[in-house]
């Protein structure tokens, strides 16, 4: 018995290229899918983080503005209990001396509902220093305010 090779069809360039190009095709959707999602989930986690931003930004300046009632203002019911205005004032006014802040980072966490925050804020002080602060935040009547 003889041996007769087998006879393989020619290759067709078109094949390789169809297959490149749908594989190119599918890695181009997946990047532009990777890219879409992740614009999606960055802008959803900032409107979250937003408000609490804003609140934070707002006590910071009221303080470094020394206008301590509104920061006051900006408590949450728990620390506004314990302390009157007239308290927290008098203490602030004696007490503090940040010339400058920078909020370094919002964090928002929602734990079977309950809602909550940190803010790390940098205080600059007037001999050039810093010091970090973490602000615990709460939800009040859809407000976002500064408890301890």
């Amino acid at each position: 018995m003889a041996y007769e090779p087998v006879m393989v069809p020619p290759k067709d360039p078109r094949t390789r290229r169809t297959v490149l190009i749908v594989v190119g095709v599918m890695v181009s959707l997946c990047c532009l899918g990777g890219v879409i999602g992740g614009s999606v989930l960055w802008n959803l986690s900032r409107e979250a983080r937003g408000p609490a931003h804003e609140s934070v930004d707002t006590f910071a300046g009221a303080m470094v503005a020394r206008d301590f009632p509104a920061a006051y203002g900006q408590l949450c019911s728990q620390l506004r209990n314990r302390q009157s205005q007239a308290d927290f004032v008098r203490q602030q006014s004696e007490l503090f001396t940040s010339t400058g802040y920078e909020i370094v980072g919002v964090n928002i966490t929602n734990s079977n509902g309950r809602v909550r925050g940190q803010a790390d804020v940098r205080w600059l002080l007037p001999n050039g220093a810093s010091g970090t602060q973490v602000l615990t935040l709460v939800k009040e009547d859809g407000d976002w305010r500064v408890c301890e």
